[in-house]
């Protein structure tokens, strides 16, 4: 399938790519399908990857793996919140947080308290709130993602 994007202009996503969220995402609930898009230039992807609407072309979210920016991130979770993915395999799960990129980008976060899980296999996926105190909603990250593109050689 093509789907057009603000930011990545016309891309050609397989029927299998797409992932369901059965509730949206957190304020943006009528959402319910996206896809991941790579940086394709690099082998493993980049640092940052995108979550981009197949419903509304102009909303894409900057996401990233928690554990370029916390070491040891281990979200506490309430099974129902993670009823959408099916059954469970935590080797089966992929998780994301959302970063924030405002115009002085030395001032970037992460959402670590609202991760995006997805079921790799059956291609549902979920925003979550964590339980865990210590995880912020905007948890700086400018320093942690310096250090990361240079472990990727990015």
């Amino acid at each position: 399938m093509k789907i057009n994007t603000r930011l990545f202009g016309e891309v050609d996503i397989a029927d299998d790519k797409v992932l369901h969220f059965a509730n949206g995402i957190i304020g943006l609930e009528n959402l319910k399908q996206f896809v991941l898009i790579y940086d394709s230039e690099k082998e493993d992807g980049g640092v940052i990857t995108w979550l981009q609407s197949v419903d509304e072309k102009d909303f894409a979210l900057p996401i990233i793996n928690p554990n370029y920016i916390i070491e040891g991130y281990n979200p506490i979770v309430e099974d129902e919140l993670l009823a959408p993915l099916g059954v469970l395999e935590p080797d089966k799960l992929m998780v994301f947080t959302v970063l924030r990129v405002p115009s002085d980008i030395t001032k970037m976060t992460a959402n670590l308290k609202a991760p995006i899980v997805i079921h790799l296999e059956t291609k549902e996926a979920c925003q979550i709130v964590v339980q865990n105190e210590e995880y912020e909603v905007k948890h700086p990250v400018y320093e942690a993602l310096k250090v990361a593109k240079e472990r990727v050689g990015d």
